[in-house]
């Protein structure tokens, strides 16, 4: 089995074009039985010290963790029944692994004999531990209390039962959500219902319908046919239809309806809480968050709601005022907004998606995200075609330092397809690490939703589609530049609240025209983005800032209120999030619609108890970036200080300390309201 199953061989490029579905389990599970031998290993030592036990279980499972990886990101990229059925198979079986090791009694007692020694020793220098040998030493010990080690038997029993049902579920509720995103076609015959949809749309709209053998025109809730729909077309009826579709999704009375899903998930989650002695499923992730505990999330979120408020209402009615005298609309509805919102931007601002979009082909953005991080950072990116690549339209690249040394290797996939689950992240298929010979160097990927070419020009990306690939390059960045001894430090395993820093941060390079210089160039003269365009871009940078803050803020609301209530209160969830979105309502509920029975960042993604982090980084970045304005957007030293104490750092210190020695001082929440224009 060794010799012919592609994940067993010693590969460092996942061997994509090899690899069939059927070669996972064997070989997870026989990666599974290699890790058993070097746990038992390590809680066999007698005299356990850093080496010995800490970094040898750090260094553990590697190999699985690589198979695993691959397969896990396979199943939100490019998945099919087979892959999502194997996915509901395998995790249950690593969760109990997992389970296993963590009330492993001998290794614990092991990994708590170094840390009570460190402890008790105060001055870990006697010992010659370094900031980022005493941060794995907590975290390890901390992974272990958390993960049931100090619970009696019958205790550790009901948690492995809980975790294994969490994981099944968690996966379950992305495939509702995936299998309803692609069970919708609005199928449209007649062109003229479609007034105001950009040539760009009517033409992929045009070339799905041909996909499927059918006439006229299709559009899907995939973000690149919805949102351009929800904003350019005319048809308020077809908006409507596509709008309730969007929002009803896992909401149905159908195999995929979430709700008994979710009131499983926060139910479990409680449950787990309370078993490890926290009062809820919050207090327990936020207590390795920087904001420590959720009465302080809590408070964060309605300060600025308070601040946001005021303004989002003020917005509204302009809003509202614009719509009855453009179109003598009575009521304003969800369905309305972002059409209207377009228009009125464009009338104040002369500020048009369909006007920008030509000065931005997805291949420029990317050159000249490239060029950025070459500037700030040193990097330079070479095209690698003999890299194996899981879809044909993914493009892989060699990154390279100022040195010639290859920093990672980096894989690009920006078009949507029935295989991959909505919206844009950022993945690893290889961590970074440091063994005693060399700098083991990541393997990157960013995955994001951009519509394809059309008949007649390359794939145009709205302005929002720039910032939210340079948003997901951040994140990248944050891997490609990692530069710590131990894989589970490394890049992005930091703190929730604080991984949206390096990637929040780049977006605002997205703003200055010392940037948009070097890439936003017409797709046909390869004239420069005029000037006008870019005072117009900073100028719209706030419109309606007030309304997105509280539509962010919502999110944060209602994942606080998921995890933070006793579940036994919660009967409905359409009932629980209504009232969870009370504070932060400016328009009419939708009946046929719930944003939870969708809400996969927290049921099936990392944020439960955590969404708060987009705005909480939102902080970080804007007194971040100040910085940079301060110096100049491509300041070398700035940059060096960024990439230093942030970007190479990963997990290996505590973040606000990292930020202070990056900026000098915390971060002063006035920088984001300033820059938001949401301070009187």
């Amino acid at each position: 089995m060794s010799i012919k199953n592609p994940l067993l061989s010693n590969f460092e490029i996942p061997p994509f074009s090899k690899i069939k579905v059927e070669h996972f389990k064997p070989a997870i599970l026989q990666a599974i039985e290699s890790t058993k031998k070097e746990i038992d290993k390590i809680a066999g030592i007698r005299n356990p010290d850093f080496e010995n036990t800490i970094a040898a279980l750090d260094g553990s499972g590697y190999q699985l963790e690589r198979i695993t990886q691959i397969l896990f990101n396979l199943n939100s990229a490019e998945t099919n029944d087979d892959i999502q059925k194997l996915a509901q198979e395998i995790s249950p079986l690593l969760s109990d692994f997992n389970n296993d090791i963590m009330t492993n009694e001998t290794l614990f007692k092991n990994v708590k004999k170094v840390y009570d020694d460190k402890e008790n020793l105060m001055d870990a220098s006697k010992r010659g531990y370094n900031t980022e040998q005493i941060t794995l030493i907590d975290k390890h010990y901390k992974s272990f209390v958390r993960n049931g080690a100090l619970l009696n038997k019958e205790d550790q029993k009901q948690l492995r039962k809980i975790d294994s049902e969490l994981s099944t579920l968690s996966l379950k509720f992305g495939q509702h959500v995936l299998a309803e995103t692609n069970a919708f076609e609005l199928h449209v015959k007649d062109k003229s219902e479609l007034q105001g949809l950009p040539e760009q749309q009517l033409e992929e709209a045009e070339e799905l319908a041909k996909e499927k053998s059918k006439e006229g025109y299709i559009f899907t809730l995939h973000y690149p046919s919805y949102i351009p729909f929800m904003k350019f077309c005319e048809n308020r009826d077809l908006r409507k239809e596509l709008s309730i579709a969007f929002g009803k999704r896992g909401f149905q009375d159908n195999e995929n309806n979430n709700e008994e899903v979710i009131k499983s998930i926060v139910n479990l989650r409680h449950q787990r809480a309370k078993l490890l002695g926290y009062k809820s499923h919050a207090d327990y992730v936020l207590e390795e968050r920087m904001a420590k505990t959720p009465e302080n999330v809590e408070d964060f979120l309605n300060e600025l709601l308070e601040k946001a408020r005021p303004f989002a209402i003020t917005e509204l009615d302009e809003l509202k005022a614009f719509a009855k005298e453009t179109d003598h609309l009575e009521k304003l509805e969800k369905w309305d907004l972002a059409f209207y919102t377009e228009k009125l931007k464009q009338k104040k601002f002369k500020l048009d998606d369909n006007i920008l979009k030509p000065y931005f082909p997805l291949n420029q953005v990317i050159d000249g995200v490239f060029e950025v991080a070459g500037r700030l950072y040193g990097l330079h990116f070479k095209p690698n075609e003999t890299i194996d690549v899981y879809h044909k339209d993914v493009k892989a690249y060699d990154i390279y330092d100022e040195n010639d040394d290859l920093k990672a290797v980096f894989y690009a996939d920006f078009h949507p397809r029935e295989g991959k689950r909505g919206g844009a992240w950022m993945t690893i298929y290889k961590n970074q690490f440091k063994t005693e010979y060399s700098n083991e160097r990541p393997i990157i990927s960013i995955v994001c939703n951009f519509s394809k070419p059309g008949k007649n020009s390359p794939s145009l990306l709205t302005f929002n589609e720039v910032t939210t690939l340079f948003h997901e390059f951040g994140h990248a960045l944050h891997g490609i530049l990692a530069n710590t001894t131990f894989r589970s430090l490394s890049g992005t395993s930091v703190h929730w609240d604080f991984v949206e820093l390096p990637s929040q941060i780049l977006e605002n390079w997205c703003y200055e025209k010392e940037a948009l210089d070097i890439f936003a160039k017409h797709y046909k003269t390869g004239e420069a983005i005029p000037e006008k365009y870019i005072e117009q871009i900073k100028a719209a940078a706030n419109f309606n800032e007030g309304m997105q803050t509280l539509r962010q803020l919502s999110f944060g609301l209602l994942d606080m209120a998921w995890h933070n209530t006793d579940p036994d209160k919660i009967h409905d969830v359409k009932t629980f999030e209504v009232k969870a979105f009370e504070s932060t309502k400016l328009l009419d509920d939708i009946e046929e619609n719930c944003m939870s029975t969708a809400f996969s960042h927290i049921f099936q993604g990392g944020y439960s108890a955590g969404y708060y982090s987009y705005k909480w980084a939102e902080v970080l970045d804007a007194d971040a970036f100040e910085a940079f304005k301060e110096n100049g957007i491509f300041d070398k030293n700035v940059a060096n200080a960024f990439k230093t104490n942030i970007l190479e750092k990963g997990g290996t210190e505590d973040p606000m300390e990292l930020y202070v020695k990056f900026r000098g001082h915390e971060p002063n929440p006035e920088a984001l309201l300033k820059r938001a224009g949401l301070s009187s």
